[in-house]
């Protein structure tokens, strides 16, 4: 079971030896959202499921948990989505993009938030994929026969705006926000009304957990810069949160390859917070 990261060379002795395997291509472009699609349908690894940020991974009105950019779906509606396709339990799930890995944390959190441990980022996304010369298709997804797979208790732990605020600047809460630092600091703000960040939070951006190659960096590597982050603060009170809860996740996936524990998320992050005005914000 692999359930952080998995290799190009390991996917591909999962496809030969045919162990229950479902891959995701989770591949999406924040600001022309429809171009993921595409770009699927350009190519993708042979058999994967299209996962789409917008239409797969988030939701509006009462099937959404929380607020923010990008809400998250009830657990019981990510559930059916994930039986639409044909997932089962006893599957190994690989989600994968082409941005860095930006955009497939998502699918690996929300997973484990179902309930379902053996999830795994492909380390590198489709261009690692492709150096290994694994094979590839084209063209739209293919219908898929469905099953009865059900959400079940949770293996990833969600932070409210609530909880969030009740915690502002105490020991037992460490923010960890994955913006740019321009975005972080209020210098600028391209995509939420509110420029700043939350009080008391920490800045590491996601792509600082990634080597030249496009994977992440080793874990003793990894775990040195978040010690050195955290500066004495316990690993286990961080919370994750970025501008709409998905780019946060590099962050926490880090954290947990680093062996320093499966962290919490507060995925309606940034956009969510700064979308009430009763609460604190911070700039500089």
């Amino acid at each position: 079971m692999y359930t952080t990261l998995i290799s190009a060379e390991q996917l591909k002795h999962l496809v030969h030896d045919h162990k229950p395997l479902m891959i995701f291509d989770c591949s999406f472009e924040l600001m022309q959202p429809a171009e993921g699609n595409q770009q699927y349908e350009r190519v993708h690894i042979a058999g994967a499921v299209r996962a789409d940020l917008d239409r797969h991974l988030s939701a509006k009105g009462a099937n959404a948990v929380n607020g923010g950019r990008h809400p998250l779906p009830r657990p019981e509606v990510f559930a059916a989505w994930l039986a639409s396709v044909g997932f089962t339990a006893d599957m190994q799930a690989v989600v994968y993009d082409r941005q860095g890995s930006s955009f497939c944390g998502r699918l690996w959190w929300m997973l484990k938030w179902v309930g379902h441990e053996a999830v795994a980022v492909l380390d590198g996304g489709l261009p690692a994929w492709e150096a290994a010369n694994g094979p590839v298709a084209v063209g739209p997804d293919q219908p898929r026969v469905r099953t009865s797979f059900k959400a079940g208790a949770p293996r990833a732990v969600l932070a409210s705006s609530d909880e969030v605020l009740k915690h502002l600047e105490l020991p037992d809460q460490t923010l960890v926000d994955a913006r740019a630092p321009a975005r972080f600091r209020g210098e600028v703000e391209p995509l939420d009304p509110v420029a700043g960040h939350i009080p008391g939070a920490l800045n590491r951006p996601f792509n600082l957990n990634f080597g030249p190659d496009g994977k992440f960096k080793a874990p003793a590597q990894l775990k040195a810069e978040f010690l050195e982050l955290l500066a004495g603060r316990h690993p286990g009170s961080v919370v994750h949160q970025c501008g709409s809860g998905v780019s946060a996740v590099p962050n926490l996936l880090a954290m947990e390859i680093a062996g320093l524990g499966r962290a919490a998320l507060y995925a309606g992050s940034w956009s969510e917070w700064c979308s009430n005005p009763a609460r604190p914000v911070a700039r500089g």
